[in-house]
């Protein structure tokens, strides 16, 4: 299997690996990493961990200017991708795709020959983690299951590149964390690619879930009571900062409290105080973008008195806590205001 990508502003290759598309456990795990910066005009960072049948790309770039990029896979491959930037324009040969990329989202895709050219605007970082996966390896981790997705397993044995879902769709919190822990992995050797491979197994089996449809249960609630359970969402998400409680949202809606706890969860898959938290804890990480914002301000902004409580709930939603998703931006912001000052 050959990998190549190359900005078309440059003639050298920007990735190019070739791999052997058969899994084998005894293969080693062999690690590259890539940094060109051109100063004031663009700066691409790439890791890429590398085994016969899989390839994990981690790759961030900045630039100034407008580019252009033509990514190559010249052999049948299973994608995982995972998105972390806004505003790239995609086109992939042979496969129907949303046009711009949205922040955080993932979805799965087959491919028998892909190129793809993506467009990327000057002032945005980009970011992207990429699990690339033969035929054979991904078959290996299914375990031949060709059954856990019927319709997608039919377009792979078909050779017809296909998504699994026809939307990227967003992170759960435990897939935010799973790629937390494949950047930062410190391990070596054998027991590197041995975490690697059971971590890339464990975020399949979220985005399987997060993906394939589970039965709905909206139709044993009757109309009425659907819609003051919306009505009730609807007021949550307008205010979920000063969130009434139960008792009151009850009242709102002119639900009693039976119902209203009961039907929440049978129409949108969740408790009233679990989408209250979810609300507050996507808040959160938007407001600790601005560097500037202490864990106090950000818990008081989103209806905490309790520090203590907030970091505990964005711990338990996020996997690590608010302090360290702070450090993390300030880091990613001290790479981006040197490349522009630089300018």
């Amino acid at each position: 299997m050959k990998i190549k990508s190359k900005l078309l502003a440059h003639q050298e290759a920007v990735i190019q690996i070739e791999i052997g598309s058969h899994y084998c456990s005894k293969n080693h795990l062999t690690e590259e990493n890539i940094h060109i910066e051109n100063t004031g005009i663009e700066e691409i960072k790439s890791r890429h961990l590398i085994t016969n049948g899989m390839v994990l790309l981690d790759t961030q770039m900045y630039f100034t200017t407008p580019q252009t990029i033509i990514f190559e896979i010249d052999e049948e491959s299973v994608v995982m991708n995972f998105i972390c930037c806004n505003n790239v324009e995609t086109y992939i040969d042979n496969l129907d795709t949303e046009k711009f990329s949205k922040e955080n989202t993932h979805n799965i895709f087959y491919t028998h020959n892909y190129k793809a050219t993506y467009k990327i605007p000057a002032f945005e970082q980009i970011n992207y983690l990429s699990i690339i996966l033969s035929k054979d390896f991904y078959s290996t981790i299914i375990n031949e299951d060709w059954e856990l997705h019927e319709k997608f397993s039919k377009n792979i044995l078909l050779k017809k590149s296909s998504y699994l879902t026809s939307k990227y769709i967003p992170f759960t919190p435990a897939i935010q964390w799973i790629i937390h822990e494949i950047k930062v992995c410190n391990r070596h050797g054998a027991l590197k690619k041995m975490y690697l491979e059971a971590k890339i197994k464990e975020l399949l089996i979220h985005q399987l879930e997060t993906i394939i449809p589970l039965p709905k249960q909206k139709d044993h609630i009757d109309e009425d009571d659907y819609n003051k359970l919306a009505e009730a969402k609807e007021i949550l998400e307008k205010d979920y900062v000063h969130a009434p409680t139960l008792t009151e949202l009850s009242r709102l809606i002119s639900l009693n409290e039976f119902k209203l706890k009961k039907g929440f969860k049978a129409c949108f898959g969740t408790t009233v105080k679990s989408y209250i938290i979810k609300l507050r804890m996507e808040h959160a990480k938007k407001l600790f973008q601005n560097k500037s914002i202490t864990v106090s301000e950000a818990a008081y902004k989103c209806g905490y008195k309790d520090v203590s409580h907030f970091s505990a709930a964005f711990k338990s939603f996020y996997g690590f806590s608010p302090q360290k998703i702070k450090i993390n931006w300030d880091v990613i912001r001290f790479w981006i205001s040197g490349i522009i000052l630089l300018s």
